[in-house]
C-alpha cells in the first residue's frame, strides 16, 4: 500500500480547493476602470487597458458598462491572486516531494520562500 504524507495530502486539497474556487468565478477582464468627477470635461467613465504592443487604450463606458466592468476586474484580480496561491503549493510539493537530483547542501528556506 502506497500512503501519501499527511501533509501532502492537505497540500492537495488545498490545492483541489482553490481549484474549484476558480470554476465559479465568472465574467472576467484585464485593465482598469474609473470615474471622473462630475464637474470635469470629458467622458464621465473609463476604462484603460494595454494591448498586444503594450500601448493604453482607453474607451468610454455608461454608467452600466462601468459597473460590470468593475466587477469584471476585481474578479480577474481575485483569479490572479487565486493562480499564485496554486502555483506555491505546486511549487512546494515539486520541491519536498518529487524526487530531485541530489545536492550538497539542502535549498535554503529564503529560496522556498519566494517560489
Amino acid at each position: 500500500m502506497n500512503k501519501k504524507p499527511q501533509k501532502l495530502a492537505a497540500l492537495e486539497t488545498r490545492l483541489r480547493r482553490l481549484a474549484q474556487s476558480l470554476s465559479h468565478t465568472g465574467f472576467v477582464s484585464e485593465g482598469s476602470v474609473f470615474a471622473r468627477k462630475k464637474k470635469t470635461s470629458g467622458s464621465r467613465y473609463q476604462w484603460t487597458w494595454k494591448d498586444s504592443n503594450q500601448k493604453t487604450v482607453s474607451l468610454t463606458l455608461s454608467v452600466e458598462q462601468f459597473a460590470w466592468l468593475k466587477k469584471a476586474i476585481a474578479r480577474s484580480r481575485s483569479v490572479e491572486h487565486t493562480l499564485k496561491k496554486m502555483r506555491q503549493i505546486s511549487h512546494r510539493v515539486l520541491l519536498q516531494y518529487v524526487p530531485g537530483p541530489w545536492r550538497r547542501t539542502p535549498l535554503p528556506t529564503k529560496i522556498l520562500r519566494t517560489i
